[in-house]
C-alpha cells in the first residue's frame, strides 16, 4: 500500500485549548559523543517540530555545556561518561528518569562503544514503552538482534539499507533484490515496526507494508535520518500507535523535504531545512483539497 496525504491526514493529533505541554508527550532522547553532538539535537527540534510537548536530550556529561547552548527549547540531562561518548553505568539514571517519559529514542551520534550497547541491552530488558533505536543504536543492536524478541518495549527501528544489512547479515545487494519481503519478514519475526529507509522508504509491522511516496535525493545529507526520529517519536509520544507513528513521520519528512527542495534546490537541502519546513507540511497537508 502506498502512503497518501489523506491516510497520513486522519492519523494526526487532534490538540485543544485545555491541553498542556505535559498532554502533548515528552521525549528521552539518548545519543551524542564527543564530535557528534549534530545528531541528538536535530533529533530534538525535529520531534519539538512535531508537536511533542517536552524534548529531553540525555547526553554524556562533558557535552552538557556545548547542548545547553545548541538546545532552546529542549532540555538535557547529563549522564555519565567514558571519554566523550557514554559510560556503562549511564543506563541507570537514564532508565530511571525515562519511567516519566513516553518514548526513548536512542542512538543518534552515540557512538560504537560499551556504554551505548548497556543502554540498549538494558532498556530492551526492562523499558515497556515505545523505543525507537536508530543510528550507532541499530549498529549495537547487530551484535544481539536476538534480545528484539524477549523485550516488553514497544520497539521501532530506522535503519538505513547498510545497518539493515548488519542487522540481518544479509549483503546490501541481496536486501535490495526482495527489499518489501525482506523487512515484512524481519518485523513479524522480531515484532517490531520496521523503517527501511531510502527510496521509497518501507514501513512494515510484520503484517502491513507500506510504501512511502514523498521525499527526493535531496534529503540523502548528513543529519536527515537524525531529523526522522526525532519525527516519528514525536507521534509516538502523543498517543500514536508505532506503526502509525512511523507512517505518519516518514510521510511528513519526505513532505518536508521535498518543499526545502522547492525552496533551496535539490543542491542545497541541508538536514536542518528539513526540519525548518516541517511546519509548512503540516500546512501543506492540512489544507489540501480533501
Amino acid at each position: 500500500m502506498l502512503i497518501t496525504g489523506d491516510y497520513v491526514r486522519k492519523l494526526l493529533p487532534v490538540y485543544n485549548q485545555e491541553q498542556h505541554k505535559y498532554d502533548r508527550g515528552k521525549i528521552l532522547i539518548l545519543g551524542g559523543s564527543k564530535g557528534m553532538t549534530g545528531a541528538p539535537s536535530l533529533s530534538a527540534y525535529a520531534a519539538l517540530r512535531t508537536g511533542c510537548g517536552m524534548v529531553i536530550a540525555g547526553i554524556p556529561e562533558s557535552l552538557n555545556g556545548i547542548m545547553e547552548v545548541k538546545l532552546t527549547e529542549a532540555m538535557t540531562l547529563p549522564l555519565y561518561e567514558d571519554e566523550g561518548h557514554f559510560a556503562p553505568d549511564a543506563y541507570k539514571k537514564a532508565l530511571e528518569f525515562a519511567e516519566g517519559c513516553d518514548c526513548v529514542a536512542v542512538g543518534m551520534g552515540g557512538g560504537r562503544n560499551r556504554g551505548l550497547k548497556k543502554i540498549v541491552t538494558e532498556f530492551l530488558r526492562d523499558y515497556d514503552k515505545t523505543m525507537l533505536i536508530d543510528a550507532d543504536g541499530i549498529n549495537v543492536l547487530a551484535e544481539m538482534v536476538y534480545r528484539l524478541e524477549k523485550t516488553k518495549a514497544k520497539v521501532i527501528l530506522t535503519p538505513h539499507i547498510g545497518e539493515f544489512s548488519r542487522l540481518t547479515g544479509l549483503t546490501k545487494e541481496e536486501i535490495l533484490d526482495d527489499r518489501k519481503n525482506i523487512a515484512k519478514s524481519f518485523a513479524e519475526k522480531y515484532n517490531a515496526v520496521l523503517v527501511l529507509k531510502g527510496k521509497n522508504t518501507i514501513v512494515t509491522d510484520g503484517d502491513r507494508i507500506y510504501e512511502n511516496t514523498t521525499g527526493n535525493e535531496g534529503m540523502a545529507t548528513g543529519g536527515s535520518g537524525d531529523v526522522l526520529s526525532g519525527m516519528i517519536s514525536a507521534f509516538a509520544a502523543q498517543g500514536l500507535e508505532t506503526f502509525d507513528s512511523a507512517v505518519a513521520g516518514v510521510y511528513l519528512h519526505g513532505l518536508a523535504g521535498d518543499i526545502a527542495k522547492e525552496k533551496n534546490t535539490v543542491y542545497s537541502v541541508i538536514a536542518s531545512d528539513i526540519i525548518d519546513n516541517i511546519p509548512c507540511a503540516f500546512k501543506r497537508l492540512t489544507e489540501e483539497i480533501k
